[in-house]
C-alpha cells in the first residue's frame, strides 16, 4: 500500500512540475507576446497547409496566372544570390502588417512560397535547415496569421540547376 501512495505522490509531483514548466514557456505578463495564441494559430493552419502543398509543375503553372505572387522569405542576401524567377523578396524577419501590405498589396492575392528545404542541392544560397524548422512552416503560419489565406507551398524537393525550376542569379 505504501508503494501505491508513493507512486501517486510521485505522479502528482511530476504533474505539478510539468505544469510549472509549461507556465515558464507561456508568460502572461507581456501583452505583446501570445504563445497560446500562436499555438492555436498553428493548430488552425495545420489542415489548411496540408491541402495547399503543390508540385513544381503546379507551382510554375500557378505562378503564370494573374493575381499570383511568388514570395521568397529568405534573407535579402540569399535572395540576391539566387531565387526562382519572378519571386519577390520579403525576409521572414521583416514581416509586419505594413511590410506585407507593401509587398503583397492585396490580402486575397495568391501567394506561392518556397524555401531552402525545397532544394536538394544543400549548397549556397539554399543550405538545408533542420526539417522541423524549415522556413516554409513559419512563413505559412505567419502569412495566414496576418490574414493572407490564399497561400500555397512548393512541396517538391528540386535541384535549382533543373531548368524547370527557373532559378536565376542576380
Amino acid at each position: 500500500m505504501r508503494s501505491l501512495w508513493s507512486a501517486i505522490a510521485l505522479s502528482v509531483i511530476a504533474f505539478a512540475a510539468t505544469a510549472v514548466a509549461q507556465e515558464k514557456f507561456e508568460p502572461t505578463n507581456n501583452a505583446q507576446i501570445d504563445y497560446r495564441g500562436f499555438r492555436s494559430l498553428t493548430s488552425d493552419v495545420e489542415q489548411v497547409r496540408e491541402q495547399r502543398l503543390v508540385s513544381l509543375a503546379d507551382f510554375q503553372r500557378m505562378a503564370r496566372e494573374p493575381n499570383t505572387i511568388i514570395l521568397d522569405a529568405r534573407s535579402a542576401d540569399a535572395y540576391a544570390r539566387g531565387h526562382i524567377d519572378g519571386a519577390v523578396n520579403l525576409p521572414f524577419t521583416d514581416f509586419t502588417d505594413q511590410s506585407l501590405a507593401r509587398v503583397l498589396r492585396d490580402p486575397n492575392v495568391r501567394i506561392l512560397i518556397y524555401c531552402n528545404n525545397n532544394f536538394s542541392n544543400n549548397a549556397e544560397p539554399v543550405v538545408l535547415k533542420r526539417v522541423e524548422l524549415a522556413l516554409n512552416i513559419q512563413t505559412f503560419i505567419n502569412l495566414y496569421g496576418y490574414g493572407y489565406r490564399n497561400v500555397y507551398e512548393l512541396s517538391d524537393i528540386v535541384d535549382f540547376n533543373d531548368p524547370a525550376v527557373r532559378w536565376v542569379q542576380s
